[in-house]
């Protein structure tokens, strides 16, 4: 089956491309962070790793994480200490 004339003559004009918006120092400092464990990851030099995210407004904080079976409670501890840690110095 073949398309009418119309058709195929039909032009589509896209929508302007939006520019982008300037990062701040915190989004270039997560952005570094996340590209160097990449790069160890994809030169194998990493077997696990663990991400705590949290939402702008601080109302979220997730946990997300792709460990061995024997590195789960390993990695929960060092999240525990650096929570810690972390609490400790906003003191």
């Amino acid at each position: 089956m073949t398309e009418p004339a119309s058709e195929q003559t039909r032009v589509l004009t896209f929508p302007q491309v939006v520019p982008a918006a300037p990062a701040d120092e915190g989004t270039v400092s997560m952005i570094e962070v996340l590209q160097e464990q990449l790069r160890l990851a994809r030169e194998g030099k990493l077997r696990s790793v663990a991400v705590v995210s949290v939402s702008a407004d601080g109302g979220s904080i997730g946990t997300q994480w792709s460990c061995t079976h024997g590195d789960i409670s390993s990695l929960i501890g060092k999240l525990t200490v650096l929570a810690h840690d972390m609490m400790a110095a906003r003191k």
